[in-house]
């Protein structure tokens, strides 16, 4: 009885979880679709602004991918059997490997494009 409670509510809350990382994965892919056919109709679709634009989609991507790890983890609770925990859990690897190599590539996408600088204030003499 109390363990048909837990799993109900286990089963609930990834629901939830998974719901909430779609939504973060769509507004992510809305925005960076938003941002680049604004920059496409202004014609300003240079590399710099493309890589802007892949770089805030894959922050959301990053979010969304935490979120789906964590309904993995609250779906576990209610796995009874081993087959479904090892399912659970290599699916798990692979999105922890997934969001790894993701946040390492925006890591080094960060380093290679300084940010830009502004220009020295004219001084009148």
């Amino acid at each position: 009885m109390i363990e048909d409670a837990i799993r109900d509510f286990a089963h609930a809350v990834s629901l939830s979880i998974n719901a909430v990382a779609v939504l973060i994965i769509a507004w992510g892919s809305l925005e960076a679709t938003l941002a680049l056919v604004v920059r496409v109709a202004g014609r300003r679709a240079t590399h710099g602004e493309r890589k802007a634009v892949w770089r805030r989609l894959g922050m959301w991507l990053l979010l969304g991918l935490e979120f789906e790890l964590a309904a993995d983890i609250v779906q576990t609770v209610i796995s009874p059997e081993w087959m479904d925990i090892g399912e659970l859990g290599a699916i798990a690897l692979i999105r922890t490997f997934l969001n790894y190599f993701l946040e390492k590539d925006l890591a080094e996408s960060t380093k290679e494009t300084p940010a830009p600088v502004a220009p020295m204030p004219r001084t009148s003499s």
